[in-house]
């Protein structure tokens, strides 16, 4: 007769007793959904926010999770006033918050001669603006003598590649990129351990079937990163085991060959 061992707990879901948020769950292909899947099935008590109207209006669509075993809020993150209420709101339903994935992010497929300062204004609010102002109301909510304090933001490879196609999208991503060591010495302080993610081209439903066939063979293993690529970062990341790894702007692209 065999036995098994059965691991504790805190071993098998090292992320009991854990409050985090989610930004940008709003499609059933995205690495929002993928991350805060990940972070419930390591104990944490998730809350998530999208906005469809978004994905709606971009050329992949609307593509609305299933039920899902977490809250999810419609939040516009364009609004100044969102993040506090965000915080807020996590907090007086949980008591606590430890955990905020910055995971949304407006597209804009304009190139220099499309670009307007209405372009540019919105993806600042969304992609920038937005994830400064969550970082500024978590600092302050969060008491430093709490363990697990994270916050995960994303980038997209803009420093390693032009990306004229697309530039206030490239722009504000830049920014995010570049204020990364600076933010995360600020949250430091207040016992949160803050890094960026960059995952390099990840498969969620968004390249035409040709761009998808192409860009596979630019990888070591014929594939496209995965959503579970990233949730397997974030997962370390938010846990006691990623707490040296602070300030950083993370490329975990798969080994991706862009020459």
């Amino acid at each position: 007769m065999t036995e098994t061992t059965q691991l504790p707990d805190t071993a098998a879901r090292p992320l009991r007793g854990r409050i985090a948020l989610v930004t940008g769950v709003s499609r059933r292909a995205g690495i929002g959904l993928a991350v805060a899947r990940r972070l419930l099935d390591l104990g944490a008590t998730v809350v998530t926010t999208g906005w469809r109207a978004h994905d709606a209006a971009t050329s992949w669509g609307d593509d609305p999770p299933d039920e899902l075993p977490f809250p999810r809020l419609e939040r516009d993150l364009a609004d100044p006033d969102e993040p506090a209420a965000l915080i807020d709101h996590v907090i007086a339903e949980h008591g606590a918050l430890d955990i905020v994935l910055a995971v949304h992010a407006r597209s804009s497929p304009h190139d220099l001669a499309a670009t307007t300062a209405a372009e540019l204004d919105a993806c600042w609010a969304v992609n920038v603006r937005s994830v400064v102002l969550l970082a500024r109301h978590f600092a302050a909510a969060h008491e430093p003598e709490r363990p697990g304090g994270r916050m995960i933001w994303f980038t997209s490879g803009q420093g390693e590649q032009p990306m004229p196609s697309e530039l206030p999208y490239a722009i504000t991503k830049g920014a995010l990129h570049q204020m990364t060591p600076s933010l995360a010495d600020t949250l430091a302080d207040r016992g949160i351990v803050a890094n960026c993610i960059n995952p390099g081209p990840v498969d969620t439903g968004w390249a035409s079937p040709e761009l998808h066939a192409r860009v596979a063979t630019m990888f070591p293993t014929g594939r496209w990163g995965t959503t579970d690529d990233v949730a397997n970062l974030v997962g370390f990341l938010v846990g006691d085991a990623g707490a040296w790894i602070q300030g950083q702007v993370i490329n975990s692209e798969g080994g991706f060959r862009r020459a």
